[in-house]
């Protein structure tokens, strides 16, 4: 397989917010590893077999399950201990094991920020794919500069899927998105911006890119943990329109 290139992030303090609940929290991180580009589609059809026409593209049109499925893959061709099992549809993590998987929310942030407070962590010409460039597709990764842990298209390009609910009490068990995409204006292309969609959702404008990274414990580790989605999940009183609770 086409190595994946990983970077070391050293630990740190990100702060995240929820617009919907207008909360603000600050998430202490253990280092941790994280891919320099986004998994491309050479690399796809390497461990998976699906075809991609451009291999230096970043992998798109996969959902949050088939990315899960591709860190369990990565894990198991490196000789690593997968870092998820499944059960139907329900994935479990193993925060203990130090295969590939999906970065934390407060991972992916904390990395793609680098140390910058802003919400890019530079001119976007320069470091992102946008509706500016004009652009009907992903481009190639790496064509932009990167930020200052070396990482590439973080901002822009596709939007990234990370392991995280998105709002469980309003939006069931929809997954996190991250980062902006190639289609989309500024506005949206900015380290705090989050989206996301149902683990089966699959986009034009969505790719990953996968983590390391084993700690000890069980059911938390890196800003997430069990018993926090299971809070969140959590309303009383009648429902307003359009929410899908989990139940």
């Amino acid at each position: 397989m086409t190595d994946i290139e990983l970077a070391r992030i050293a630990g740190g303090t990100v702060t995240l917010h929820d617009a919907r609940r207008k909360g603000r929290w600050s998430v202490d991180l253990e280092p941790f590893e994280i891919g320099v580009y986004a998994v491309t589609q050479e690399q796809l059809t390497e461990l998976l077999g699906e075809p991609g026409p451009h291999p230096r593209r970043p992998a798109t049109d996969v959902s949050w399950l088939r990315a899960i499925r591709f860190c369990n893959a990565a894990s198991e061709w490196e000789g690593l201990d997968p870092a998820y099992t499944f059960d139907g549809e329900d994935v479990t993590w193993h925060v203990d094991a130090d295969g590939f998987r999906l970065p934390t929310e407060a991972e992916w942030e904390h990395a793609c920020r680098a140390g910058s407070n802003g919400p890019q962590y530079g001119p976007l010409a320069e470091i992102a794919w946008t509706s500016a460039d004009g652009v009907t597709a992903p481009q190639n990764v790496g064509g932009k500069l990167p930020n200052l842990n070396g990482l590439f298209d973080t901002l822009g390009n596709v939007w990234e899927w990370c392991w995280d609910l998105l709002d469980p009490a309003r939006y069931a068990d929809y997954r996190v998105f991250r980062g902006g995409g190639f289609a989309d204006d500024a506005w949206s292309v900015r380290a705090s911006t989050r989206r996301g969609g149902a683990p089966r959702m699959h986009h034009d404008d969505v790719g990953f890119r996968v983590a390391r990274g084993g700690f000890d414990g069980t059911e938390a580790a890196q800003g997430w943990s069990a018993q926090a989605d299971a809070e969140r999940a959590a309303f009383d009183g009648p429902l307003p329109p359009g929410w899908t609770p989990l139940r």
